[in-house]
């Protein structure tokens, strides 16, 4: 697959324990590192870690996106995937009406998720 215009930000939620951040920049760095899809991919946090949302959006857009879609790396549809992201989203999109920001089915909800955790039980078994 080709690289279009769009850019990833995959969110996770940010915690005080630096090396749960890094965990996500990590992780940010491994879907670089395997997609030929997105034109740009970074990753940001809800709360307590840099860079936030807003920030990350900002970025993007002063990078020249025009097209971008968030991520949330969150298991459930709680407050934060339901209320905060979306606000914090939406702040950007006021903003910049003509940034196309889109806000994905959160990582809980893949179809793949069953799988995922089943073999995650398995290979702990070993």
């Amino acid at each position: 697959m080709t690289k279009n215009n769009t850019f990833l930000l995959l969110v996770a939620h940010g915690s005080r324990r630096q090396s749960s951040n890094d965990e996500i920049r990590c992780l940010a760095e491994q879907l670089k590192a395997m997609d030929h899809t997105f034109a740009k991919i970074d990753c940001a946090f809800l709360e307590i870690a840099e860079p936030s949302i807003q920030q990350a959006l900002l970025g993007f857009v002063a990078g020249g996106a025009k097209d971008i879609l968030v991520l949330p790396y969150f298991l459930s549809a709680g407050r934060h995937v339901a209320i905060d992201i979306p606000e914090q989203v939406q702040q950007v999109k006021i903003q910049f009406p003509e940034v196309k920001i889109e806000i994905a089915t959160y990582l809980g909800a893949s179809k793949n998720i069953a799988e995922m955790v089943l073999q995650q039980a398995i290979e702990g078994m070993v």
